[in-house]
């Protein structure tokens, strides 16, 4: 008889991308596995998840909205409604386990799972909890976690060191800087600044890079800067900038880089560790916990990133690139440090965890 899966979460690419490499090892380790993604309604991950060629059933559920007390008036039946779809779902899926990734679904799916008896397992990607994934960690049999230093917030003896699962073609370790720079149409011999905001941009990082163009050009080095669809200014100042709204070959994006300016997201950070880049981190400050602060804080004290606070970034960013990237010395530890932090086997490590709770 096939074992079957609930994987539950989503409502970000940092939630989705890991909970479909979680799937696909799953499927690799037992290929006759059935498996069943859990989401909320509305959400990107009701066309992300079909799309990577796995069911999904959506749950009426949302997010507290701060400063919107009309909006969270009708929350209480949102959650106690998600609950009992998410016991209908469970007890009519039978699963032999299930595995929340963070994300409104993944708590009243967990949380009903857990009450029928169904083992459970967190995958928590970044280095600052949230207050669901402190209380099912609870009743969770196991936690996953990507940073050291979590006993702090789960019980030490449910937590194991597996790190965030980054998509496979990352992880590709054959592009060449020269094929790279042929699909920019960049040159191969400047050094380059590589700016990514995720796919939506960052208007702090933009705003940032914009500023800087307009005080004067550098010949000598080039821009590849991912925008984000939103984002309309011309650059008017340095002569070699590549304007993306999005890049879709990010092995290519990497291969090119010198150095790297990004957020800190728990997937941004896992890939970027597997790149062994020098980087520099500008947390969003518009995130639950401030937890890409504490994120990017984790390779800070491990002397592996730099970080430019979002306040601060528009008078320093540009200047600490430009100052790290004619910094060999700095370049060589930062990437030595963060190579060390990297786990490439993420996925495999947490489908371990997951078989040896799953349910007979």
């Amino acid at each position: 008889m096939s074992k079957h899966f609930i994987i539950s979460g989503g409502g970000t690419g940092g939630h989705i991308f890991p909970a479909i490499a979680i799937a696909n090892a799953l499927k690799k380790q037992v290929p006759d596995c059935d498996i069943l993604f859990v989401g909320a309604n509305g959400r990107m991950e009701m066309e992300r998840v079909p799309a990577a060629g796995y069911k999904i059933k959506g749950l009426n559920i949302a997010g507290f909205q701060r400063g919107k007390i009309a909006a969270n008036l009708g929350l209480p039946f949102k959650v106690l409604s998600s609950l009992l779809n998410a016991g209908s779902i469970v007890k009519e899926f039978k699963p032999n386990a299930a595995i929340g990734v963070g994300g409104y679904a993944s708590g009243p799916l967990l949380m009903a799972a857990s009450l029928s008896g169904i083992p459970c397992v967190i995958q928590e990607q970044n280095s600052f909890a949230g207050i669901t994934n402190k209380i099912l960690s609870k009743r969770a049999k196991k936690v996953c976690v990507a940073y050291e230093g979590m006993d702090a917030i789960f019980p030490k003896e449910k937590i194991v060191l597996t790190g965030n699962p980054v998509r496979a073609e990352i992880l590709n370790k054959n592009v060449n800087r020269v094929e790279a720079c042929k699909y920019f149409g960049s040159d191969e011999n400047k050094k380059t600044i590589l700016i990514i905001g995720g796919s939506l941009g960052a208007r702090t990082i933009n705003e940032s890079v914009y500023a800087s163009l307009n005080n004067g050009s550098n010949d000598n080095i080039q821009l590849l800067w991912q925008t984000g669809k939103s984002w309309t200014a011309e650059n008017k100042g340095w002569k070699n900038v590549i304007q993306m709204p999005f890049i879709d070959r990010m092995d290519y994006a990497y291969a090119v880089a010198d150095i790297i300016i990004s957020r800190a997201g728990a997937l941004s950070i896992a890939e970027l560790q597997n790149i062994g880049k020098p980087v520099i981190l500008v947390p969003s400050p518009n995130v639950t916990e401030d937890h890409q602060t504490h994120n990017a804080m984790a390779l800070v004290k491990n002397k592996a990133a730099i970080m430019i606070k979002d306040v601060e970034a528009k008078d320093q960013l540009m200047n600490a690139a430009l100052t790290l990237l004619n910094d060999d010395e700095k370049k060589k530890e930062l990437s030595i440090n963060i190579s060390k932090m990297a786990i490439s086997d993420a996925a495999e490590r947490i489908v371990s965890e997951i078989l040896k709770v799953a349910k007979d």
